[in-house]
């Protein structure tokens, strides 16, 4: 990897040399201020972390390294980890041998096929993923140059070699987990021969040779671990691996536990439960609901106290890009699908109620609205591994942040707290 590492080296020696100015010109400037209410709120809004590869503007939704993420679909997993690294998409000769590296690095150790296969039958896909995971901790260069004593400004090196082996090996080990869990227990071993997304779809062995569907599927694996590959650093999976990570824990205990933040329903989990609500949804109506039928149940729904799954999100105010995404996938290739179609219409009515509820900031659909319906018309119906699915994309994002934040050399993440005993006397609060 003599072209990553050159071009890394050239670019940290001027990151590390720009933040520096940074840090002597503006060093005092405040970014933002914290409310009571935000400290309350999950610190929604704090603006206290640096993260380079990717940002969520409220009004644009995901931009990587400066390209808006649409702008991005057709370009290969690679091309993007290329970019989450270096800033630059990647000429020719890069590419290919960043696709040479990852490909090298595709087997899985044996003791990892051990240990899935005898976890409890009822282990969820991602207790499955995370144990994996860190259950190859013992292979760590980071650490093991740790231990012989490297210098500070050499950490990222190690721990790009920890990030190329876990991105490599995750599509095989998440294939794995799927059909161990799912299907005959066969695991089906990588070729080396084919691309990073496409090995990926082959190795769930949804279909057999020379199936129709196999252009469409791998189009869709491609589009998938692209539109989750990273969201700015302070979402739960990046934060919680950050965190571990800036403790100089390597990136096998910093994924690992990322993986258990995307394990919740308010994270990863999101999309199973959407999907779930519109097929249940649609059991209702014995299939297709009119417009008229699903405005009656968006009602029926709130005003029963629960919310619109898939709908509302942290931080954008509009329609989120990659739902609009996989909405332009599902339209050219299967537009009458039931549970797309569903979809669909749901996008075209619950939106223009949500907004007659005033406390209702976002009434726009985010991923979650969307990828779980394009991934049951594969046959892809096991909710339970849709977050696999969305760890397999985001560890491109998480493992870039890692390198980078070693590079420039970032402290331990320690912010202050507060009791509640002190708000309650800097607010003159009195019962």
């Amino acid at each position: 990897m003599s072209l990553l590492i050159k071009k890394l080296e050239s670019k940290i020696s001027a990151w590390r040399e720009e933040v520096k100015k940074i840090i002597e010109s503006g060093g005092d400037k405040p970014l933002s201020e914290v409310a009571v209410s935000q400290a309350y709120s999950g610190m929604r809004d704090v603006i206290s972390l640096i993260c380079d590869t990717s940002r969520v503007p409220r009004d644009k939704g995901l931009i990587i390294r400066g390209t808006p993420l649409k702008k991005l679909f057709g370009k290969s997993p690679e091309e993007i980890y290329f970019l989450l690294l270096t800033g630059d998409l990647p000429d020719k000769n890069e590419l290919h041998e960043m696709e040479n590296e990852l490909k090298k690095r595709r087997e899985i150790p044996s003791y990892v096929w051990k240990i899935l296969k005898n976890m409890p039958k009822d282990s969820h896909p991602m207790t499955m993923l995370s144990t994996a995971v860190v259950a190859m901790q013992s292979e760590s260069k980071f650490f093991s140059e740790y231990e012989k004593g490297i210098r500070k400004e050499d950490y990222w090196k190690p721990t790009l070699e920890d990030a190329l082996n876990i991105v490599a090996r995750i599509p095989a080990i998440a294939a794995g987990i799927y059909r161990i869990k799912f299907k005959d227990g066969n695991v089906i071993e990588p070729d080396k021969k084919i691309d990073f997304a496409e090995d990926f779809a082959r190795m769930l062995g949804l279909f057999s040779d020379g199936n129709k569907t196999v252009e469409q599927f791998n189009k869709l694996m491609k589009m998938y671990l692209i539109a989750h590959c990273d969201h700015e650093g302070g979402n739960v999976s990046a934060f919680t691996a950050q965190t571990i990570n800036s403790a100089l824990s390597d990136l096998y205990y910093s994924i690992s536990g990322g993986f258990n933040g995307l394990a919740g329903p308010l994270h990863g989990l999101a999309n199973q439960e959407s999907t779930r609500w519109v097929l249940e949804l649609m059991k209702r109506f014995d299939g297709v609901p009119s417009k008229q039928q699903l405005e009656n149940y968006i009602w029926e729904t709130l005003n029963a106290g629960r919310v619109i799954p898939g709908y509302g999100h942290a931080v954008l105010r509009i329609t989120d890009p990659r739902f609009e995404g996989f909405m332009d996938f599902g339209k050219k290739y299967f537009p009458d699908d039931p549970l797309f179609l569903t979809v669909v219409n749901l996008f075209e009515v619950v939106p223009e109620q949500l907004k007659k509820i005033k406390k209702i900031k976002n009434p726009w659909p985010n991923v979650d609205a969307i990828s779980g319906s394009v991934l049951y018309h594969y046959g892809l119906k096991e909710f339970s591994y849709y977050t696999v699915l969305f760890a397999v994309s985001r560890s491109l994002g998480i493992t870039a942040q890692g390198v980078i934040n070693r590079a420039m050399m970032n402290p331990l993440l320690r912010p202050k707290s507060i009791t509640t005993e002190e708000i309650k006397k800097i607010i003159n609060f009195s019962k």
